[in-house]
């Protein structure tokens, strides 16, 4: 059996020879807006590179589909390296009214916005080096709550005693704060963020 070409992929012509090539290029930014409207996740750019032709650029399709979409409801955005379409802010009452959508994934309690930032800002970090934070013990909940919204994941093993796991923050998160890197994390002291210990209950 032959090997798959690489200009065929899945059935795909991405080159897309047989069009002129204005015609060529706009099919090349309508795959990648397809893409993005699709995935409900940032796509990376290896993905949306294998939708189009193989000497084409991949930034300037994403300029001309970012000029595109200046003047409609909805933009293209990066985030930690990735691409996704998202709602213009000034639409989102509007969203909200006739859509009566939850807010509840983009709500944190005090605790939960404390500790995550902790976390952002400390990574990577265990639960020992939370404690020493926030001078108590966090709750194994609060963690999976945010690990279940995919805001933090596990990172590498800490150096301490037992190697515990420790935590890192997630391009979900970047996405969910308007961030493109880690870089872009305003500069706060944690006593901004971190309540004071002796308002604390004995866990959080």
């Amino acid at each position: 059996m032959s090997a798959k070409s690489p200009r065929r992929e899945q059935g795909l012509d991405r080159e897309l020879a047989d069009l002129p090539a204005d015609l060529r290029w706009r099919e090349w930014m309508a795959r990648v807006e397809a893409v993005l409207f699709a995935s409900a996740s940032p796509v990376d750019r290896d993905s949306l590179a294998r939708v189009i032709g193989a000497e084409a650029s991949l930034d300037l399709v994403i300029a001309d589909l970012r000029a595109e979409l200046s003047n409609r409801p909805y933009e293209l955005i990066e985030t930690a390296g990735r691409w996704m379409l998202r709602t213009r802010r000034q639409f989102a009452d509007a969203i909200r009214a006739a859509a009566d959508l939850d807010d509840g994934m983009l709500e944190f309690s005090e605790t939960e916005m404390a500790v995550l930032c902790a976390i952002a800002y400390h990574q990577p970090i265990d639960r020992a080096g939370l404690a020493e934070i926030f001078g108590k013990e966090i709750s194994r909940d609060l963690l999976t709550r945010l690990r279940l919204r995919e805001l933090i994941a596990t990172g590498p093993r800490s150096p301490r005693p037992g190697a515990p796991h420790t935590f890192v923050t997630t391009p979900v998160f970047l996405s969910t704060f308007d961030l493109q890197s880690l870089r872009d994390l305003p500069d706060l002291g944690l006593a901004d963020v971190v309540p004071p210990h002796d308002k604390a209950a004995s866990s959080v």
